[in-house]
């Protein structure tokens, strides 16, 4: 067990080497075994997914696993920044199925459509019916269209979100590469909660290098919806350290959240009538848990899946599991790191009850790294326990504020590694 008092920076990152890349911790977990079989369904195949099967087929072989995953291969949204800042390939960003099914997961590259609670089964686009004893749903996110008004699908296609890997992440860096040197890149930053808090701010710093390297006379405005964001002095100081006045952060408290965008013009307008003309608009939208929760009844009023800490067990509907992006789990982010220890713990709770064993006792831990320039990182740490029936934050801490040019190149490295081995970890591949 974890014990509640707050730990060290160095004491964190210690027990969460112990825990593994994945970060998750299962006190008096259950012995392997092969004895009793099941039928479980797992829909989506990204961190929590493609876990989740993973982690329930080794832990028990004889269950029958099927993962519902429409990609044939799985494009990661950690790292995509640093694609946009020209570090990184979207080939290294891409991850196969191949382990999976040689531990003898079964993989439909098929739409999840409808999940029947009452009757145990996944509704395919196109047109089988699985069944399953035991669910875990891994959707991600999607958003909330017109939420910001005139900000929909069709706007998306001339001020994208990239914040799906994939086209819209290909798309902004063609308008990136297209923009004129002296131009202006806009980034609408989200309202919390959405996925991968420091997010939008590791995309600033890598527009940022590619302009400094390619277009020096370009601005950057960020229009936040927020005060405050994750590692934000740390963020703000490597700002100012490599790209001086290049970019410009407004804050809520200075009209710094937006209400309408003109997607044609490119146009945005701030709550109190200020209006902005970018050459590249980048909009991240408000969002939600993927829609597949929502059509299987796990959702509340929030558009987010309340979860039982201790197995991630839906509150609402029994023997659904959810994982990832999609859960009710402050304080933990969501982070593709949680996603996969969320799944490890569901991947064990699910066998022990399929095998009539008691439940573990999790604890868990994230690490995050984000990237402000070649060769200099900052990381975010948390150590997370169930404690009265929620989660709680144990330990955690920010890279030190005062690091020299050293320690940032070493964490820069550090998110590498850890890149490359919660890739293996996840689908046994290496970018």
């Amino acid at each position: 067990m974890i014990s509640s008092k707050k730990m060290s920076r160095r004491e964190a990152l210690a027990l969460m080497g112990k825990a593994g890349a994945a970060g998750a911790v299962l006190v008096s977990a259950p012995a392997f075994s092969s004895n009793t079989p099941g039928r479980v369904v797992v829909v989506g195949g990204g961190f929590g997914g493609a876990t989740a099967a993973k982690y329930i087929k080794r832990r028990n072989p004889a269950i029958a696993v099927t993962l519902i995953e429409p990609a044939r291969e799985f494009m990661t949204c950690p790292f995509t920044n640093l694609y946009l800042g020209g570090l990184r390939t979207l080939e290294q960003q891409t991850h196969n199925y191949d382990e999976l099914r040689s531990l003898g997961v079964k993989v439909v590259h098929d739409y999840a459509e409808n999940v029947d609670a009452q009757k145990q089964t996944v509704t395919l686009k196109g047109g089988q019916s699985v069944p399953y004893d035991k669910l875990v749903l891994s959707p991600g996110i999607d958003f909330r269209w017109n939420a910001i008004e005139g900000y929909d699908e069709a706007a998306a296609q001339k001020a994208p979100h990239a914040w799906k890997a994939g086209a819209q992440t290909e798309l902004l860096k063609k308008q990136l590469e297209a923009m004129p040197d002296g131009g202006l890149f806009v980034m609408v930053a989200p309202a919390n909660p959405y996925r991968c808090p420091p997010g939008p701010y590791e995309r600033i710093s890598m527009v940022a290098h590619y302009l400094k390297t390619n277009k020096p006379k370009s601005k950057i405005l960020v229009l936040d919806p927020k005060d405050a964001f994750s590692k934000q002095g740390l963020f703000m100081d490597g700002w100012k350290r490599f790209y001086g006045d290049m970019i410009e952060w407004v804050p809520l408290s200075k009209d710094g959240k937006v209400v309408r965008v003109d997607a044609d013009t490119l146009t945005v307008e701030t709550e109190f009538g200020q209006k902005h003309k970018a050459d590249v608009l980048n909009v991240i939208p408000p969002q939600k848990a993927g829609v597949i929760a929502e059509r299987a009844g796990v959702t509340n009023e929030s558009g987010w899946v309340p979860v039982k800490p201790e197995t991630f067990e839906s509150t609402l509907v029994p023997d659904i599991y959810v994982v990832g992006d999609a859960t009710i789990a402050a304080p933990m982010p969501k982070s593709g790191f949680v996603a996969n220890a969320q799944a490890k713990v569901a991947a064990a709770a699910i066998v022990s009850a399929l095998e009539g064993r008691p439940v573990a006792v999790p604890s868990f831990a994230n690490t995050c790294y984000s990237l402000i320039a070649p060769d200099y990182g900052i990381s975010v740490a948390g150590v997370y326990a169930v404690k009265d029936g929620k989660l709680v934050e144990t330990s955690g801490g920010l890279s030190p504020k005062e690091a020299d040019a050293e320690f940032r190149k070493l964490e820069a490295e550090y998110g590498v590694a850890w890149y490359n081995a919660i890739a293996q970890d996840t689908w046994g591949t290496r970018s």
